[in-house]
């Protein structure tokens, strides 16, 4: 179950990068917790959104304050029904034109074929500063 699951969060990467929004919700539980972990007063792509609605929001919100500039999955780890993804990203605020950019781990809980949960951890303060500057 471990190489499935791996398989799995991969092909979600893979949706992400074609903007398959749609492919990504799908394969979330209804009740799915999506977390980019810090405070949403800080910068408004953090906390905690909940359901379809959330994950479409999270993305919504990605594109109206980021544009790509790297974003690198590297390693891959499954435990049990987790799957553990470390990688690096640097993002062009909108906002203010700065570059802000961190390693970060995505964990992903997965239950019945669905993602249930979802966590981005980062280094929100390069964020914070790119996005107040």
């Amino acid at each position: 179950m471990s190489a499935a699951n791996i398989a799995f969060v991969q092909s979600l990467y893979a949706a992400s990068r074609r903007g398959d929004i749609d492919t990504i919700v799908a394969a979330t539980s209804p009740d799915v917790h999506w977390e980019a972990v810090g405070r949403r007063t800080d910068f408004p792509l953090l906390g905690v959104r909940k359901g379809h609605d959330g994950v479409r929001d999270f993305f919504r919100v990605l594109g109206e304050q980021q544009d790509i500039v790297q974003f690198a999955p590297r390693d891959f780890h499954a435990a049990g029904a987790m799957v553990f993804v470390s990688g690096h990203y640097a993002w062009t605020l909108r906002k203010t034109g700065k570059r802000a950019e961190s390693d970060w781990l995505h964990v992903f809980a997965i239950a019945d074929g669905k993602v249930t949960s979802f966590r981005d951890f980062t280094d929100t303060a390069r964020f914070v500063e790119a996005y107040r500057s």
